[in-house]
């Protein structure tokens, strides 16, 4: 167990690594629902997610040449996800602990020790967000913008009608997949490790890289369950999501403590 943000922990170079099991996938999301139950936050998410995929639609509405980078940045927010979710991890660490657990707390490590490493792993985040962004860009300029520019109206029927609209979407999500699964070994750990414990972030990374590649088997179910949660969030016109994202925020720190030596 950690110590209060009174009594910091001295600094370890390599944090040990557990290996986890499918029981430790159950038990993490059985956690961060017991979390949101307890500390919601859907409310929260709603003030932040629908403002911004409103900006985003209207944006992509009026300029129909920002259409192509509407589905990679929709997705791509997910990059961005463990970043945000350092409130939620905060909030799950000191109901761990026993201690208040307001959402006064939600905004404590970037106010803390932590700050320091967890802007630098934001600032990661943002250069892999901006890099999947143009690699996007990259593969619709060379396959579907050959036929012509993407359009509101006939964007689906670009899309699975031509073999250039055919080769961007198997292309996108091959590339998509690509940047997803870095950014699970990057980040899984490391973004609750230095809200956790006083580490540099290059030490969270690394034991966040150690961390996924002992654990590739039950980290890559943990991944099938996150799309499918996502996926699920999205449909009713993403009203979904202000559940599905605080809860695996929670689930996400429960799934570090299993994974990581405290």
């Amino acid at each position: 167990m950690s110590a209060s943000p009174a009594t910091p922990l001295p600094l370890v170079d390599r944090p040990a690594v557990r290996r986890i099991t499918g029981a430790d996938l159950d038990w993490a999301l059985s956690e961060g629902w017991k979390d949101f139950n307890a500390k919601r936050g859907d409310i929260l998410v709603l003030a932040v997610l629908y403002p911004l995929l409103g900006l985003l639609t209207a944006v992509i509405a009026l300029n129909d040449r920002l259409l192509p980078v509407f589905f990679p940045l929709v997705a791509g927010l997910s990059v961005m996800g463990p970043a945000v979710a350092a409130g939620f991890y905060e909030i799950a660490r000191r109901r761990d602990l026993g201690i208040s657990s307001s959402w006064m707390h939600f905004f404590d490590p970037l106010r803390g020790r932590s700050r320091t490493p967890l802007v630098i792993l934001t600032l990661m985040s943002l250069v892999l967000f901006g890099v999947w962004i143009l690699a996007a860009w990259a593969i619709y300029q060379a396959t579907l913008a050959q036929v012509g520019p993407m359009t509101l109206a006939g964007g689906f029927e670009q899309l699975f009608s031509t073999p250039e609209g055919l080769n961007l979407v198997i292309i996108g999500n091959l590339v998509g997949a690509g940047f997803a699964v870095l950014t699970v070994f990057l980040t899984l750990v490391s973004f609750p490790m230095v809200v956790d414990r006083p580490v540099d972030a290059g030490t969270a990374v690394g034991t966040s890289v150690r961390a996924v590649t002992r654990n590739l088997p039950a980290v890559a179910a943990w991944g099938v369950r996150v799309a499918g949660l996502l996926l699920l969030g999205a449909l009713p016109l993403f009203m979904g999501l202000a559940v599905v994202l605080p809860v695996l925020g929670y689930a996400t720190w429960h799934l570090y403590t299993r994974m990581i030596e405290r």
